[in-house]
């Protein structure tokens, strides 16, 4: 061995040391365990009230009309965004025109004013009919029988998602070279099989991060149907501690509901986004998982020098 190859052997790799970065994750730990602490040891909390409440049935029914206006207005308005995005990136002056004042109303009025104006309807129009120029009423019916507070809920709430969803899409479609829509027309595809088969399935990877985030927006949406009287999460929350005066338990327990509901839909995006964007980015990999295998590979460095 020469002498160079031995004081190489003899040199011990240190680490930088990194106090900021152990300092500032000190800090944040016990900021984040006095939050903690003082929530579990703060009677007003009342967490046995939350426990005894969270599995409530009126709790849970108000649960399933939470997912039931979520999933309802989620797939109409993604349904009908989609639709508008193709409108506006249409060539017909009318279909765009149409589409941009759609959606630059829906954007515009907030949704508790839009809840408002549908489940009030009956103030414009009392009665709904289908009339035909030399036939006659085909169909008629009052008002306030087809509205009700739940069709009142689900036809804002659509129209509100549909504006929203409409801008997602159509920057979803503009992100795809127009080289590949070119490509696709050059080997004979129709219209409908270039937007199947090349723009949709790259359209999806800038779509996703966006809708997965509107409907997860969407369910705490949802909220505002309780002024209407509709049994969401909120409401059947606000029955109870109407009845036993206990608000603070009550909101905690729909406020649990909430983060429970998302960090579901959380989940589901993450693993969504990862299948359409498979081969094309790599999976994130934790930090956690990350500071692990840099510390083994710091000491197979350390060994091998040693050896």
């Amino acid at each position: 061995m020469t002498h160079a190859t031995e004081r190489t052997a003899e040199l011990t790799i240190v680490a930088k040391r990194h106090y900021g970065r152990w300092f500032s994750a000190l800090l944040v730990l016990l900021v984040v365990v006095a939050m903690v602490h003082s929530m579990v040891e703060n009677p007003r909390f009342e967490w046995r009230v939350i426990a005894e409440n969270f599995t409530g049935s009126s709790i849970l029914q108000g649960v399933v009309m939470t997912l039931q206006l979520t999933a309802i207005s989620v797939i109409l308005g993604f349904f009908f965004g989609t639709l508008l995005a193709l409108m506006r990136l249409s060539a017909n002056p009318v279909l765009s025109t149409v589409s941009w004042a759609y959606t630059w109303f829906f954007r515009g009025v907030p949704m508790l004013v839009q809840l408002f104006l549908w489940y009030n309807i009956a103030a414009l129009y009392p009665t709904l009919s289908l009339s035909l120029p030399g036939i006659g009423e085909l169909w008629s019916v009052q008002s306030n029988t087809l509205i009700s507070p739940f069709t009142a809920a689900v036809i804002a709430l659509v129209m509100h998602q549909s504006a929203y969803a409409a801008e997602i899409v159509r920057a979803g479609i503009q992100s795809v070279n127009q080289g590949q829509v070119e490509a696709a027309r050059a080997l004979g595809y129709r219209p409908s099989q270039i937007f199947r088969y090349t723009v949709l399935p790259q359209a999806m990877r800038a779509i996703l991060p966006p809708a997965g985030n509107e409907v997860i927006g969407q369910l705490k949406t949802t909220a505002v149907v309780s002024v209407i009287s509709l049994q969401d999460v909120l409401f059947s929350a606000q029955i109870i501690y109407q009845r036993t005066y206990q608000v603070i338990p009550l909101l905690l327990v729909a406020t649990l509901w909430y983060l429970l509901m998302t960090s579901v839909l959380s989940v589901g995006q993450y693993y969504i986004e990862a299948y359409f964007s498979r081969g094309v980015t790599r999976r994130p990999t934790p930090a956690l998982v990350r500071g692990l295998s840099r510390l083994k590979l710091r000491k197979s460095v350390q060994e091998i020098s040693h050896g």
